[in-house]
């Protein structure tokens, strides 16, 4: 699955055009790489380490979504994880 249709579905952002903008222009990590194309293929067991607003994010990937369903739906596609 496309990392910026992962975290729409995720509910991290309100659109995927927000999500991929976001991608683009900020430095995301995916197992420690930086990454920055919204094409970006996430699966399963990968860390994903992001900043949103004045917070940094550490989520490991728990399942892909089928739809972007409500919130309580939205947090069993992850795990957070405390930053270091």
């Amino acid at each position: 699955m496309r990392l910026d249709k992962w975290l729409w579905q995720a509910r991290f952002f309100k659109s995927r055009t927000l999500a991929a903008r976001y991608i683009e222009k900020s430095r995301c990590r995916l197992d420690g790489r930086v990454v920055d194309k919204p094409h970006t293929t996430v699966a399963p067991d990968m860390v994903l380490t992001f900043a949103l607003g004045a917070r940094v994010r550490v989520v490991r990937i728990v399942s892909l979504g089928t739809r972007r369903g409500p919130a309580a739906e939205a947090r069993t596609l992850y795990d957070e994880i405390d930053p270091a």
